[in-house]
């Protein structure tokens, strides 16, 4: 059973985007071809990471998803093991309600790696295909994250969490400024069609193939 803070968020009508049968279908057969990649992968993938840093191969972690339900979270593991014990001993060089760092000494070497090539997102097609996540959507926060939202940020809970968004496609690691991700985010929610959907797939497929923002 999961176990999360207590959050209050406010009442919406529900995005369409939520309720479309085509978008979820989009989802489950994007998630079985992601997964189908994954399992290719996966044991070199592993051997890398045990080689690199002793720990478990996955990382995962309670975020915060539609309407504030708690989902876990998973990842091929790009950090050390005690990561968040060691949190406060790294620098945020990013603005606002988001933590980042472009040198952050917990990402392993391999870690590095998987982050620029994005392969450490593919575990999170099996969130997509139960349903907690979609291909295309807002970035998931964390409860700690949530917990100091101001009023408008709730905004951002109401589609689910994606894999890659306004911000991944068009951003990616070069914007720092939480309320210039909120914006993408509110932004996606307002342009949001099936074909954009698309269109946002294919750039960001193009950005992780060029290694655009990643770090």
């Amino acid at each position: 059973m999961l176990t999360a803070p207590r959050i209050v968020t406010l009442a919406a009508p529900v995005h369409p985007s939520v309720t479309c049968r085509f978008k979820r279908l989009l989802d489950i057969v994007g998630a079985l071809v992601g997964l189908t990649l994954t399992a290719a992968i996966a044991i070199p993938i592993a051997i890398a990471i045990l080689f690199d840093s002793p720990g478990s191969i996955f990382y995962r972690q309670l975020r915060c998803g539609l309407n504030g339900r708690p989902f876990y979270i998973w990842k091929f593991r790009s950090m050390v093991a005690n990561a968040e014990q060691l949190k406060h001993l790294v620098q945020n060089e990013a603005k606002g309600n988001i933590f980042k760092n472009r040198n952050d000494p917990r990402i392993t070497q391999v870690g590095k790696f998987l982050r620029r090539a994005s392969l450490d997102e593919l575990p999170q097609f099996w969130n997509v295909l139960k349903g907690e996540m979609s291909l295309v959507g807002t970035r998931p926060p964390t409860f700690a994250e949530v917990a100091q939202y101001k009023h408008h940020h709730y905004q951002r809970l109401a589609v689910k969490p994606g894999i890659t968004g306004e911000w991944q496609a068009n951003g990616r690691s070069h914007v720092e400024d939480f309320e210039e991700i909120v914006k993408m985010d509110i932004s996606y929610q307002q342009k949001w069609s099936i074909a954009y959907d698309l269109h946002l797939i294919v750039k960001t497929l193009q950005s992780v193939l060029q290694k655009h923002g990643a770090y």
